[in-house]
């Protein structure tokens, strides 16, 4: 689709190449129909039968672009049968105008990668004029209260109502992804939702739906007075959902994530008019959904190759020569502990590359580049301690994990200067620093932080700039699956980078480290 095509070339230009994984999604999830005389071009689709609903896995290791890999074929197939529909002049019945009836659903293991991939999506959209709703507009948590959640949920039927288009039907997105609301003229539902399962699950049973049940239990009467608890009206339909991408499918087919992502399926099946057989512990069912299915994932863990196995042993698994291995533009070092403060020896390798940083003298444009470093940590609480004696010595930074009350605004600016835009922007004369103006009108420049702490929170899918060359593992990996993940946010589309592993490296308790150290090397290509 022409449309489709230019949004490509204005992203990545008119020499980019796909990569393997992109290349065997144009081979196996598109299909060559005839040619269109008129146009003097061939019709690219991917349609297929009425009735015949395909299941693919796309796994290739990070920084391979599966984000493309999968929107493409999904954005292509959402628009053409859009424009079947049209030609056939046969209007379907209307559907419950207080609801959204999204035709694809795009799910991810985060707010944050939701809100990547829905702004991302956006970007391939602009000629061919697809609606796209994110539903992590908020993170607000369970810890929030009852005074939040309100607000939290206001908001969000704000958001909803708030789905407004012009004249030609078009969403129009700030920068950062949110919606610029527009006058009320005509209301059109969104025709992809990205977001967690959990989100998805409340927007279709009501908010509280999971905690209803339990809450009106005959036992647990008195704990709550005697009242009755109920859902909160639902916000989206499923009949619609024809295409399903579940991101990073090797978390949201986990123990902690496979109940939601599978009840949502279920539901989905069932809006469809064909619900999924109960299961049974003692014959595992091949589950054939009634919509087309792609899982896409950078690692193939035993856990989802069983799963796999199991429910679906007819997808077509689409797998790169790569994966399982760290990126060539990837180079790996280790870090023995010099047996003090730990966190001093973290500071000291910062300032050690900035310092490398400077001696590299100025780039073709004559700015000083200053390489930004992400930081992964095992536990909050570590996140917090180390981003606290990082700012007692000189060096400003970002720390995230997931009890970080920055993750309730409902946007990713917690993030800017680390994350890759999807377009191109022009480097300021002095990067890494913003412009204020104090009261007296002057005007200063701040440096932005460099370092950004994070836990695995950070480690799926997201798409780190180029600027993020360095990625410090400062505990050890849970596994190589983590460490793959960790590492992978840096050295991404070709561009260079480094993993700074940290650990003791001699002496008494080193062996931990040195399995470590066998292990990653078995990951270098």
């Amino acid at each position: 689709m022409e449309g489709l095509l230019s949004s490509i070339k204005d992203i990545l230009g008119d020499t980019a190449k796909p990569t393997p994984i992109q290349a065997l999604t144009l081979k196996n999830l598109f299909h060559r129909t005839t040619r269109d005389e008129q146009l003097g071009q061939y019709r690219i689709s991917t349609t297929t039968n009425p009735g015949i609903w395909r299941q693919y896995l796309l796994a290739s290791e990070t920084g391979s672009g599966k984000s493309i890999a999968y929107l493409l074929p999904m954005l292509q197939y959402l628009k053409q049968t859009e424009l079947d529909q049209e030609q056939k002049r046969n209007p379907k019945p209307p559907l419950p105008s207080h609801l959204l009836h999204p035709r694809g659903l795009v799910l991810a293991p985060t707010h944050e990668l939701s809100r990547q991939l829905s702004k991302f999506a956006k970007s391939l959209l602009h000629n061919i004029k697809l609606r796209v709703l994110c539903t992590s507009q908020a993170n607000a948590g369970s810890s929030t209260g009852r005074s939040g959640r309100k607000e939290t949920a206001r908001k969000l039927k704000e958001d909803l109502s708030a789905l407004i288009y012009g004249t030609d039907g078009a969403i129009t997105n700030a920068d950062d992804g949110e919606f610029e609301i527009r006058p009320r003229k005509s209301r059109r539902s969104a025709d992809i939702v990205v977001g967690t399962p959990m989100k998805a699950l409340e927007m279709v049973r009501g908010w509280g739906w999971d905690k209803v049940e339990e809450r009106n239990m005959p036992e647990n009467s008195s704990q709550f007075g005697g009242r009755q608890f109920y859902a909160g009206k639902p916000e989206m339909g499923l009949s619609e959902v024809e295409y399903v991408v579940i991101d990073e499918a090797d978390v949201l087919f986990d123990k902690d994530f496979r109940e939601a992502t599978r009840l949502l399926l279920s539901d989905i099946s069932a809006a469809r008019g064909h619900p999924l057989p109960p299961s049974t512990t003692t014959a595992p069912q091949h589950t054939n959904y009634p919509f087309h299915l792609i899982l896409t994932s950078a690692t193939i863990p035993w856990s989802l190759a069983n799963h796999l196995d199991t429910h679906h042993p007819n997808l077509t698994r689409l797998v790169s020569p790569n994966l399982h291995r760290l990126p060539q533009t990837l180079r790996t070092e280790h870090v023995g502990w010099t047996g003090g403060n730990r966190d001093a020896d973290v500071v000291k390798r910062i300032k050690r590359v900035w310092a490398e940083d400077a001696l590299r003298g100025p780039d073709a444009h004559g700015r000083r580049q200053k390489s930004k470093i992400l930081v992964f940590c095992n536990k909050s609480t570590r996140v917090d301690a180390l981003s606290a004696y990082l700012k007692e010595h000189g060096v400003d930074n970002v720390a995230l994990s997931g009890t970080s009350g920055e993750r309730r605004h409902g946007s990713n600016h917690h993030l800017d200067g680390f994350l890759n835009s999807s377009r191109e922007r022009i480097p300021a004369a002095s990067p890494g620093s913003t412009q204020i103006v104090l009261s007296s009108g002057e005007k200063k420049r701040v440096e932005e932080p460099h370092v950004l702490i994070t836990t695995s929170l950070l480690s799926r899918g997201l798409d780190f700039a180029p600027s993020v060359r360095h990625v410090f593992v400062v505990d050890s990996p849970r596994n190589m699956i983590d460490f793959l993940h960790r590492a992978g946010r840096s050295g991404r589309a070709g561009n260079q980078g480094k993993v700074v592993v940290f650990g003791k490296l001699r002496g008494r308790g080193s062996s931990v480290a040195k399995d470590v150290r066998r292990k990653v090397g078995a990951l270098v290509m």
